[in-house]
């Protein structure tokens, strides 16, 4: 493809297809799931073409193979629309024996238990895909390197090219890669449309129950007012009854939350449980995010201006995009991301944790030196208390800014590294 844009998820995805006999994609819609699929994939069978959908709903009971045959690696495309494909697979990898046979795209997470006779362990492998990060659209130089830091690389001071103004502009616009390939003023629109779209039709087909697109937009909305922070249900229950006049219980909430997670529109930020030297209590809350902060200012109305006139929203805004980002670099390095608060009000805002037990911590400030002392000095507390008897010391540390001239490494250690220079 002319303007395919080349993703972490493509190196991801090269690795699992030779691991496995299928391979699922999901994530959001709009985030590329298909394209980057068909990189690879040598046929297609599009369960998002309602005829092709009809046709196969058919057949699926009467020949579920000829639906699967096909050059591999086989593409089929929307697969959630015809659950019973599932099994279908499975069963044809068991059958064929190989890896590289099929792989998958989905926006709503896998059937209920009910609904598919195998989990399909041992023979699907499984990507998370989300928008672009800055990197894989072009608007960070990638002049840092995660591996490099975990790796005890370290780097001179690197410039940055990204503005207050091109942060505000790219956290509106968000990572949809279409919106990346068109004009600026109509690429803002694209988050717009994804948010009618989730409210007016996803919210009802994600599985099968009648909601309010109304209250939809309320409860996006108020993630939107507490984004990247540990807010309770009920904090967001008594904003949205400030706006509707209906009656609100918690399990309504619950379920309007339960599904906007099953479109991939929400993913909040779990807890990092270390092994601490001090008797603080470590909190459990999750932080609310969206995995794309366009999708919270969509919901709000907003747009760059909005942003740079009322910085302290911004700067929840941007935290939210960096997380997104770190999501994105943190499974090409086979890690998570959490985040850490504890009964004595020591904070960090994300840390990536790798599966083989190394961990980073990481800041987020929109810029200024204050809050970048602010940040170096809450994770050198944390590192202080961590019990380096029961696991390792921090691999590194570094502040992620949106306004800053330059990467550097200060006297404390710590790194200051602009989202505009980071990548994988």
């Amino acid at each position: 493809m002319k303007d395919y844009k080349q993703r972490i998820s493509d190196r991801i995805l090269k690795r699992k297809v030779l691991g496995k006999g299928a391979v699922l994609i999901e994530g959001p819609k709009w985030c590329g799931k298909t394209t980057t699929a068909k990189q690879l994939a040598k046929s297609i069978l599009d369960l998002g073409d309602s005829a092709v959908l009809k046709q196969s709903a058919q057949l699926i009971e009467l020949s579920p193979k000829t639906l699967l045959e096909g050059e591999n690696p086989r593409l089929i495309d929307e697969w959630q629309a015809l659950p019973p494909i599932w099994d279908s697979i499975r069963s044809e990898v068991d059958k064929r024996g190989e890896p590289s046979q099929f792989i998958l795209t989905g926006s709503s997470v896998l059937p209920e238990a009910d609904e598919t006779i195998h989990s399909g362990t041992g023979r699907y492998a499984y990507i998370k895909m989300r928008p672009m990060s800055l990197y894989e659209s072009g608007e960070s130089n990638g002049k840092i390197s995660l591996t490099d830091l975990f790796e005890g690389k370290q780097f001179e001071p690197q410039t940055n090219e990204l503005t207050i103004d091109d942060i505000a502009y790219l956290t509106c616009r968000g990572g949809w890669p279409w919106a990346t390939l068109i004009p600026k003023e109509v690429a803002l629109d694209q988050a717009f449309d994804y948010v009618d779209s989730v409210v007016k039709k996803d919210i009802q087909r994600v599985d099968g129950v009648k909601r309010s697109s109304e209250r939809a937009k309320l409860l996006l909305r108020s993630y939107a007012r507490n984004i990247s922070q540990q807010i309770p249900h009920s904090t967001i229950k008594k904003d949205m009854l400030a706006n509707d006049s209906s009656t609100l219980d918690d399990d309504t909430i619950a379920d309007y939350i339960k599904a906007l997670k099953k479109l991939y529109v929400i993913e909040d930020l779990p807890a990092w449980n270390p092994n601490i030297r001090s008797k603080a209590a470590i909190r459990t809350s999750d932080t609310r995010h969206f995995v794309d902060p366009s999708i919270g200012t969509a919901a709000l109305g907003l747009g760059p201006k909005d942003l740079i006139n009322d910085l302290r929203p911004f700067g929840f805004f941007f935290e939210d995009m960096v997380v997104r980002d770190l999501r994105v670099y943190a499974e090409a390095l086979d890690g998570q991301l959490y985040h850490y608060r504890d009964s004595n009000g020591l904070e960090c805002d994300s840390v990536l944790h790798r599966r083989n037990g190394s961990y980073a911590l990481l800041e987020v400030k929109l810029g200024g030196e204050e809050y970048i002392n602010e940040g170096a000095s809450n994770m050198l507390k944390l590192a202080a208390s961590i019990d380096t008897d029961k696991m390792p010391a921090p691999t590194f540390m570094a502040v992620i800014i949106g306004v800053g001239k330059y990467a550097y490494r200060r006297e404390d250690g710590v790194y200051v590294i602009p989202i505009g220079c980071l990548k994988d």
